[in-house]
């Protein structure tokens, strides 16, 4: 048990900051401050996470600290080296003051969110470990001890109704337990994943309502599909498909449309009925505010690999909570970033739920663990225990799995 001394608690009072997001880590972090310092940050990336890449930082401890950045490993390790002269023989505790010098580089080049995230991400792992809590206690939570999934419709042909029989028995199978899909709409009208597509014609909108009407008539009505798109479509051909699609009660309606705020987000919004999520590839607040602001989605959907970690990610959350608005989490990456979003949805009241890789038939991603595996029952990630993010990994299966090119932990 911490004993507080007078010197202590005056420290801690010097530490907090009026108004601070992180009141509850500057005050267990406080008797910890400046016995660690950062010696190192690094970058690597394995395969079959997203093109993402892990970030690790060590200090003169012994501790390490591990993130996952939105970004690849040569271009991480080249924005990591502007970042350095910030970090190294800096305290990791001070994880605000971090965030604020990093993400506020104007030159030479502007500050890089996705590789920031990554880092934020591996201060708040390192905070956990030298204070010996989890980051969702750290983070000010847990207001739950598990926080609930999405899975995805992998193998699924829409269009083909003996596809979809096959997919409602396989995951009536899945020891997770996951009820809730995400299926892709350009198979269903024949274009390309993340390409703008031009303006889908009457042929193409019925394949879409033919593909998910074959989806919710094979698993019937309790198990929630939602249409994930890749923010292909134009605004004529979002109102159609938000039509067609009506009928099947979809759980979300996913980026529909170019990642950046315009008022066609609104003209789609009072179109239609169904619920309206975006937010993959959005940064810190600033991206958010206008969809926030205007109502134009329902539900948000940030990723910690890409929107500023759990500090960035926090402040958009506490912004959302405003409105009501429901936070959901983007996760297509590793292990590392799917115990992030554990810690994270436990420490907000207002998280909706977080899309996993976990359960997929080769269970890759759960692979990288070397203890603690994750623990997925009824669709629900328990959050990991243990300090920091709780992850134990498996060396041997970053060395395995490493892009053609990468060095472990060149």
């Amino acid at each position: 048990m911490q004993t507080w001394t007078r010197r202590d608690m005056f420290r801690m009072a010097a530490a907090l900051p009026a108004g601070s997001l992180f009141s509850r880590l500057q005050a267990v972090a406080a008797p910890n401050l400046n016995k660690v310092k950062i010696t190192n940050i690094r970058a690597m990336a394995i395969k079959n996470i997203a093109g993402n890449c892990l970030i690790r930082i060590d200090t003169d401890s012994g501790l390490t600290g591990y993130g996952e950045a939105g970004s690849t490993g040569p271009m991480a390790r080249a924005r990591i080296e502007t970042m350095k002269p910030l970090l190294i023989g800096k305290d990791p505790l001070t994880v605000e003051v971090h965030f604020h010098n990093l993400t506020t580089l104007m030159h030479t080049y502007m500050a890089h969110i996705p590789t920031i995230s990554g880092i934020d991400m591996a201060l708040w792992d390192l905070a956990g470990k030298i204070t010996g809590l989890p980051v969702c206690n750290l983070l000010g939570g847990p207001f739950r001890d598990a926080i609930p999934m999405y899975s995805h419709g992998v193998g699924l042909n829409m269009l083909d109704k003996t596809s979809c029989r096959d997919f409602a028995q396989r995951i009536k199978t899945m020891p997770e337990g996951f009820t809730a899909f995400k299926c892709d709409i350009h198979p269903a009208f024949g274009g390309q994943s993340g390409r703008y597509a031009n303006t889908l014609d009457s042929t193409q909108i019925r394949s879409v309502a033919r593909a998910y009407a074959n989806v919710r008539e094979a698993v019937g009505d309790e198990i929630d599909i939602a249409v994930h798109c890749h923010n292909e479509l134009d605004l004529p051909s979002a109102i159609n498909v938000a039509k067609v699609v009506e009928p099947i009660n979809p759980l979300f309606m996913e980026d529909a449309m170019n990642p950046s705020y315009s008022e066609a987000w609104l003209a789609l919004r009072r179109s239609t009925r169904i619920t309206l999520m975006t937010g993959e590839k959005l940064e810190l607040v600033r991206g958010f505010r206008p969809f926030l602001d205007t109502a134009a989605v329902d539900i948000i959907h940030p990723d910690l690999a890409f929107a500023g970690g759990f500090t960035g990610v926090k402040k958009i959350a506490d912004y959302a909570a405003l409105t009501r608005t429901p936070v959901a989490l983007h996760n297509v990456g590793s292990l590392i970033l799917t115990y992030a979003n554990a810690h994270f949805g436990s420490s907000i009241q207002n998280f909706y739920r977080s899309e996993s890789a976990l359960g997929r038939p080769n269970h890759y991603i759960e692979g990288m663990a070397a203890g603690n595996p994750p623990d997925v029952r009824k669709g629900m990630l328990k959050v990991p225990a243990g300090p920091g993010l709780g992850l134990d990994i498996n060396p041997d299966f970053l060395r395995k799995n490493l892009v053609d090119g990468e060095e472990f932990w060149g």
